[in-house]
């Protein structure tokens, strides 16, 4: 591929990776500020502090996951956080970006989450999440890319037997 061809395909990539909510975190780096909004008008369900500190916690460690996943171009280690459509869409953003031979890098600035819906049955919990990153895009190791992203990420996370998983995950307008 040449060059000005390689460079037009990393557009479209950085992108993507907005579009799907591809929040990684570069090795080495601190940790992001993260803020919870008040949870009392979550519902129709009561929210426990205990799930909602597990459902952070596990929501924090899908970003970190999905950050080794999309470093490494490496879908299966998404499967300890993900699933269901969210799990297919970042495996086609990591097979696009393996497919030009690039990898992505992202350094987690903030997140300031606000659980929006508790479902009744307690199988299913939405968020909304205001995230700032950077992102770069790398070609063997070489930047080809570098943007700072301020946006908002809709996600839907679901229990299992120890933790709950992401089924949704997507850029959302302010």
């Amino acid at each position: 591929m040449t060059k000005s061809g390689r460079a037009q395909a990393v557009a479209p990539l950085l992108v993507a990776c907005s579009m799907f909510g591809t929040l990684l975190l570069m090795s080495g780096v601190e940790q992001p500020a993260v803020r919870v909004a008040n949870t009392d008008s979550v519902g129709p369900r009561a929210l426990e502090t205990q799930t909602t500190s597990a459902v952070i916690r596990d929501y924090l460690a899908a970003w970190n996951s999905l950050s080794h996943a999309l470093d490494e171009n490496d879908a299966h280690l998404l499967d300890a956080d993900f699933t269901g459509l969210a799990r297919e869409k970042l495996s086609d953003t990591i097979a696009g970006q393996q497919k030009l031979g690039l990898r992505t890098l992202y350094q987690d600035r903030q997140h300031d989450v606000h659980l929006i819906f508790y479902s009744p049955e307690g199988l299913s919990i939405q968020l909304l999440d205001s995230v700032e990153y950077d992102v770069q895009v790398l070609d063997h190791d070489k930047v080809q890319a570098t943007q700072h992203v301020r946006t908002q990420y809709l996600a839907v996370l679901t229990p299992t037997e120890v933790r709950w998983k992401v089924r949704i995950f997507q850029s959302t307008p302010e």
